[in-house]
This record gives structure tokens, C-alpha cells and sequence, in this order.
């Protein structure tokens, strides 16, 4: 068992309140939203009606799977976290802890594509930190923070779920893991799955932006009145999400999984992975709780938009959390673990191509 517990990724939610939660520096009244378990963003009073929102993450850098891959994720995971206040992120800081042995060629280009990337959705790189560290050889290369401002009333944090909330997710379930595997281990894909499969799995992996869905949420709803709290998918899948925001809420659930969406491609990717595709790191997936009136009005701005949306159930009072799988309704537990990691350090060990 390693430092902390026999797990890669996040630390668990009892980790993080017994070691975490209650160290955090001093108490500032103007914090609006301070670190809490599920929610990515904090949010800073900055008086005159506006707040200061960050949120920061690990950056990717995985020169087997490229210099452009690599920045795409890096620059979207990010602003995946940041655009669940409803608004784009503005700002941002890099700190690069690289290996020594990135050469400057390759260096030269993901640090391009993280320029071209932020120019485009108007991100300004305002500082950080750059450096080679000797037997830094981690696909985690440092982290980002990013940032914005915009008026205070209108922020979202995914703690602001509330009961009786409509919960509507976005595309389909384990599209970034999935993906990963598909171009981390082509060959080994194609031989069980044909090259279509392979194919289809891997351009999966350009989905896993949520600018255009929260622009989208937050043109149709107004803010903390119909549109509550939203919340991107990452590790533990969709449904670990949704654990994460009722916690957060301080809410039950109930919910159909038989409903939630998992591309073909996606669910053959899984099952020759052996992984559960509703728990499997699934950027590119949006959760969102709704006022339950505004339902029909959001998935129709949606579908307009070419965004598969789907309902798959309900918030509920702080109670049991229930969920519909297989026919069969029982109660939710999840115990934080991904099965994504261990599946693909399993084929890495395995010398799958």
C-alpha cells in the first residue's frame, strides 16, 4: 500500500477531509467558495458586484501519444473545470516540471500548441513557471490554474444542486478514457476490434472540450435561478461525478443508468478493457442540474446545437441514492476507484500495442 492508499489518481474523499480540509491557510471572509471535495472552482469576492473564480489541475505531457494531444489535454481539462461557473476562463498560469529528457524540439511544440489553443478561446497566459526536473518522468508535467471575473450573482459551483433538480449530462459516458485507449494501444485495438472501431474511439478523443456546452447552459437558463450548478466528468466516470455534486449539494439521487449514453465504440473499447464505463474518467461529459420546468427548453437548445443531451434522473432531499441499472434499482455506492488506471498500466504491462 502506497503513502496515502492502494489507489492512482485523486485522493478519496476521506483523505482529503481528514488530511486536507481543515489545513488550508487563513480564514478570509472574502473566499466565497473555499476548497471542498467535488467542487473544482473557488471563488473570491472582489467587491463592486464581481468575484474572482479559479480552479487548477495536473498538466498532461505523454510524448507517446504526442505533442498535440498532449496540449489539447492539458489546456482543456483545465478549462473544463473553469467553465462550469457558467463563464470561459480568461486567464491562466502554467508551472512545467518537465523531464529532462523532452528535448526543446518537442518542448517547442506543446508549448505551441498550448499558445494556439489558449489564443483561440481568448485565454491570455499571464505567468508561471518552466523547468527540467531530473527523474521527472510522470505523464503529469506540473499544473495550471486558470482564471476569471464576472459578476458575483451569476457564478456557478457544482455544490449549488438543489431537490427536485432534473440532472441532464451531455455527449456520452467514458469518451476520454476510452479515447486514451484506443491511441495508446492501436494495434491491440484493431486486431480485436477492427481498425473502424479504433478509428472512431480515437477521434472520440477531440470531444472532450465543455466550452461550447456551458456557453450553451448558461445562454439558455439563467444562472443560480433555473440553471443550478454544473459539473465536468473526470475520474470516477459519470457516475462518480454525480456522487461528487449530490456530497457537495449535501443531496440524494435518483437515477436511470440505463439511460446514460455510451457510444458504441466506447462501450467495445471498455469491455475489451475490461472497465465499467459509467465509472471511467469521462472528460468530455457534462453534468448539469436544472430547475425541472427548464428541461425540454435546455435539451432543445442543445439538440439545436448538435450536442447529444440526456435527462437520467433527479436530485432528491439529503436521503438515500438510488440507482436503476440493469432493470434493477438498488442503493449507489461508490468507493472512488477508476477502474481506467489500473487497465491501462495492466496493458503496459502486458506489452500491448
Amino acid at each position: 500500500m502506497g503513502a496515502f492508499e492502494d489507489n492512482s489518481g485523486k485522493l478519496s474523499a476521506k483523505v482529503f477531509k481528514e488530511d486536507l480540509l481543515h489545513n488550508c491557510g487563513s480564514s478570509r471572509p472574502e473566499v466565497l467558495q473555499g476548497p471542498s471535495f467535488g467542487v473544482d472552482t473557488s471563488v473570491i469576492d472582489l467587491g463592486h458586484d464581481l468575484a474572482l473564480a479559479v480552479s487548477s489541475d495536473p498538466l498532461s505531457l505523454i510524448p507517446s501519444l504526442g505533442m498535440e494531444i498532449s496540449a489539447w489535454l492539458s489546456v482543456h481539462l483545465l478549462a473544463n473545470d473553469m467553465c462550469t461557473t457558467g463563464f470561459p476562463p480568461q486567464y491562466a498560469q502554467f508551472v512545467l516540471n518537465l523531464p529532462t529528457g523532452l528535448s526543446r524540439s518537442d518542448f517547442n511544440t506543446y508549448w505551441k500548441h498550448i499558445d494556439r489553443l489558449c489564443k483561440t478561446h481568448d485565454i491570455a497566459i499571464t505567468g508561471g513557471h518552466t523547468g527540467q526536473i531530473q527523474g521527472q518522468e510522470s505523464t503529469i508535467a506540473g499544473g495550471g490554474t486558470m482564471f476569471l471575473i464576472a459578476p458575483k450573482a451569476e457564478i456557478l459551483t457544482s455544490n449549488g444542486a438543489k431537490a427536485g433538480d432534473r440532472i441532464v449530462m451531455t455527449k456520452s459516458a467514458a469518451l476520454s478514457s476510452t479515447s486514451l485507449l484506443a491511441l495508446a494501444f492501436p494495434e491491440t485495438v484493431k486486431e480485436n476490434l477492427g481498425d473502424q472501431i479504433q478509428a472512431k474511439a480515437s477521434e472520440n478523443f477531440w470531444q472532450i472540450s465543455l466550452l461550447e456546452e456551458s456557453r450553451i447552459a448558461a445562454r439558455t437558463l439563467k444562472a443560480n435561478v433555473d440553471l443550478h450548478a454544473m459539473h465536468d466528468v473526470t475520474e470516477g466516470g459519470v457516475l462518480g461525478a454525480l456522487d461528487e455534486m449530490a456530497e457537495a449539494s449535501g443531496l440524494g439521487f435518483e437515477i436511470n443508468a440505463d439511460l446514460i449514453p455510451v457510444k458504441n465504440e466506447a462501450q467495445k473499447i471498455a469491455d475489451l478493457f475490461e472497465i465499467d464505463p459509467l465509472f471511467s474518467v469521462g472528460a468530455g461529459s457534462m453534468i448539469i442540474a436544472i430547475n425541472a420546468e427548464a428541461e425540454n427548453e435546455l435539451l432543445a437548445s442543445f439538440k439545436s446545437a448538435g450536442i447529444p443531451a440526456t435527462a437520467i434522473g433527479s436530485f432528491t432531499p439529503p436521503s438515500d441514492k438510488l440507482i436503476t441499472r440493469n432493470d434493477t434499482t438498488k442503493e449507489f455506492f461508490f468507493d472512488g476507484t477508476d477502474p481506467y488506471w489500473a487497465a491501462f498500466f495492466k496493458a503496459l504491462t502486458a506489452e500491448w500495442t
